[in-house]
């Protein structure tokens, strides 16, 4: 069900502090914390604790909680103190989504490319 917590799901395991993560900021409703696989100095990835698969299904279901997300996404670019940045939300296997629990990536610190590839 949409919003529960799923048994399969790395993200939520992180949420429920079964899997270590470096977490940098956490609130009510949102966990940040460094990406395992660094595309930039900064690459953060910023998850609502409630499960929905993608963006998505977030925005659909949840835009308080969107909103959260692109709240904190802000956040961790202030912290990080990053003049600009990209965020990312891959959504579908097709656009590089590989853990499908809604996930926003902070990427900053070196110059982007467009188009990103």
């Amino acid at each position: 069900m949409a919003g529960e917590p799923q048994d399969d799901c790395l993200f939520c395991k992180i949420v429920e502090g079964h899997v270590p993560a470096t977490i940098v900021r956490e609130t009510d409703t949102t966990v940040a914390f460094r990406d395992i696989n660094p595309q930039a100095p900064t690459h953060v990835l910023v998850i609502p604790k409630a499960h929905y698969a993608d963006a998505a299904a977030l925005a659909a279901a949840d835009p308080a909680l969107a909103a959260d997300v692109l709240r904190e996404a802000q956040a961790v670019a202030d912290e990080d103190k990053l003049e600009s940045y990209r965020i990312v939300f891959n959504t579908g296997a097709g656009a590089g989504q590989t853990v499908f629990h809604t996930h926003a990536h902070i990427l900053g610190g070196r110059g982007m490319q467009w188009p990103p590839g």
